[in-house]
């Protein structure tokens, strides 16, 4: 990710360039290879009447641009909230994304299959179901019907719709059985 952080009518304080370090590297384990460039404007606007500083987050993402503002009297306060907020918009913006790449109904087998939940990695949202010729079917928190990830444990026997994911078998959507 490429980073360029910019200060107007001021200098840039060490402390602030390590919580911006500090921040990016949060961005990029939770969103990995998604943003591709974080552009940070840190702006002095005590000759304005309000006075105190203006922040500006841009994260150019493909097929989109996301940027957060702050103003305020503490930068590294501001920073803080400005990249809290731009991390939530990031993950509403890749949660769109995936209702709107879901499989198309035709790619989803009609017949209710059954099997028993092998794996489940709630604190990453997603699991795996052993179906009842062998073979491991992958589901994530979206899938999940009528229930939640915390309510679901290994054992546990459902009914789901399979579709071809990206790598191979996944769940439509899962139930209870």
């Amino acid at each position: 990710m490429e980073l360029q952080v910019e200060g107007r009518n001021l200098e840039i304080r060490k402390s602030w360039q390590d919580k911006i370090e500090t921040e990016k590297g949060r961005l990029s384990r939770h969103h990995p290879a998604l943003i591709h460039s974080l552009r940070i404007t840190i702006a002095d606007t005590k000759h304005h009447k309000e006075g105190g500083y203006e922040l500006q987050v841009i994260a150019t993402v493909p097929s989109d641009t996301v940027v957060v503002k702050r103003k305020g009297d503490k930068v590294r306060a501001m920073l803080g909230e400005a990249f809290d907020t731009l991390g939530l918009q990031l993950k509403e913006l890749q949660r769109k994304r995936r209702q709107t790449i879901k499989t198309p109904a035709d790619g989803v087998q009609a017949a209710d299959n059954e099997g028993v939940v092998k794996k489940v990695v709630p604190y990453e949202s997603y699991g795996f179901i052993a179906t009842n010729d062998g073979r491991e079917v992958y589901f994530h928190e979206n899938a999940l019907k009528d229930m939640k990830m915390d309510q679901i444990t290994e054992g546990d026997m459902v009914k789901f719709g399979e579709a071809e994911g990206d790598k191979g078998p996944c769940a439509a959507w899962v139930r209870s059985a």
